[in-house]
């Protein structure tokens, strides 16, 4: 039995159980450097504005973690944009970690599906975590318990990374089966395997799962909403807030928020945004305490680059781009990403200076866009007639379907007759 491990650390158990020692350890996920899709380069770094944002956060976080002196550190995973980091982006994440390291806080690293490479042998963004020649520093890449040694005691985490085919094994019978099937069997597995790994923890010594995983219940944001449900492995809240853990901690949503009470399963959510579909987030992390089996935890904002998006309906009278700058000088934009949306009126009488517009936004960090956003007229039908319709019964159902020409509609039928019949009698006499 793996209980059986414990058995040399039985004094540290004691010292924890008569002491009532509290553990503290840090809960944050989602870094995602390599997001680049706003900002310009720092002419001071030469490093992208979106890069130095996102290390920005992470190193808040961790100077938090140095200050309060926590147990360990905790990251669930997409550590990167993609399984293929730039050298630059490598480098700010190894300076950070050390500094834990330096610290004396292990770190303990789950992959995520960003960090993961999918295809069969290739190494993951963070394996060289676990190939550095220091102790400190944990990285999970299946399935597993690992009794983490803290200077406050020893507390229990199940590691599960992201669920994919490699990650449980899955066999050639599922190969040729549909996409919801596999995420559903691979979702089946990898909860029997939590129920197994659960089922060895010591209850006298604090314990959490740590994932990067789709729970039912979360509310995704920004650019998460391109994930379809069906293709990620879903999991239901019974199935990870199972008795013998005091805390779920979970990484990749990037909203903060609990999920569940008894044990709290929580996402920290992304310390920075992404994209303006997380405009109105509230970023930061969480620093979690376990003391005799109770858990508590304080969410902490992170200093996050501010996203601002305009939407301007406009007047017809008055000059549109007069309008727009007018509301961006009433806003807050200084070394924000900004974005603005104006609504065109049906009789548009204007155009828009976007040199003007840009000139007004000098202040922002960057400009996303200045995006018009029209009201489109309903279309009418086109009249249908038939080929062997007479050319009056065709002017006539015209006339009628014209409401401005119903007033002087037997005028025009008059004039037209008159007309037909003396084109009629001109062809007559040549």
């Amino acid at each position: 039995m793996l209980s059986s491990r414990y058995h040399d650390t039985l004094k540290t158990r004691e010292k924890y159980e008569s002491k009532a020692i509290m553990i503290r350890f840090i809960h944050t996920a989602d870094i995602h450097f390599g997001v680049e899709n706003y900002g310009k380069i720092d002419p001071t770094t030469g490093i992208h504005s979106r890069l130095l944002d996102f290390a920005k956060a992470l190193n808040f976080i961790i100077d938090v973690a140095i200050e309060k002196q926590v147990d360990f550190f905790l990251f669930c995973g997409d550590a990167y944009k993609t399984h293929n980091p730039t050298q630059t982006q490598q480098k700010l994440l190894l300076e950070s970690f050390l500094r834990l390291h330096h610290a004396g806080i292990p770190v303990v690293i789950i992959i995520g599906n960003h960090d993961h490479p999918v295809s069969f042998g290739k190494t993951n963004a963070l394996e060289l975590f676990s190939q550095l020649p220091t102790t400190g520093f944990h990285v999970i890449q299946k399935p597993q318990l690992l009794p983490l040694q803290t200077k406050n005691g020893i507390i229990q985490i199940v590691g599960i990374p992201w669920p994919t085919r490699a990650t449980i094994a899955m066999t050639t019978a599922h190969a040729h089966k549909a996409t919801e099937t596999i995420a559903s069997i691979i979702a089946s597995t990898v909860s029997t395997i939590i129920t197994r790994l659960s089922e060895q923890l010591d209850p006298n010594i604090p314990s959490i799962l740590a994932g990067h995983l789709t729970v039912s219940n979360g509310i995704f944001s920004g650019s998460e909403r391109t994930a379809i449900i069906g293709t990620d492995p879903i999991f239901l809240p019974s199935q990870l807030a199972l008795s013998q853990f005091d805390y779920v901690a979970l990484g990749h949503l990037h909203r903060h928020q609990q999920l569940s009470s008894h044990p709290p399963i929580v996402y920290s959510g992304s310390p920075e945004r992404i994209d303006f579909g997380e405009r109105n987030d509230t970023k930061g992390f969480c620093l979690v305490s376990i003391e005799k089996k109770r858990c508590s935890y304080e969410f902490i904002k992170t200093p996050v680059r501010d996203f601002i998006q305009l939407e301007i309906n406009l007047c017809a009278d008055i000059p549109y781009t007069d309008q727009i700058i007018q509301r961006i000088s009433q806003t807050n934009i200084d070394n924000a990403i900004l974005k603005i949306l104006y609504r065109v009126p049906q009789e548009t009488q204007y155009t828009v200076d976007t040199h003007q517009i840009h000139k007004a936004c000098a202040r922002a960090m960057h400009l996303a866009g200045i995006i018009p956003l029209y009201q489109h007229q309903a279309r009418t039908t086109r009249m249908q007639f038939h080929e062997q319709e007479s050319f009056m019964s065709v002017i006539e159902t015209y006339l009628q379907s014209k409401p401005e020409l119903a007033q002087i509609k037997t005028e025009l039928l008059e004039k037209i007759t008159a007309l037909q019949n003396e084109i009629a009698t001109q062809e007559n006499q040549e």
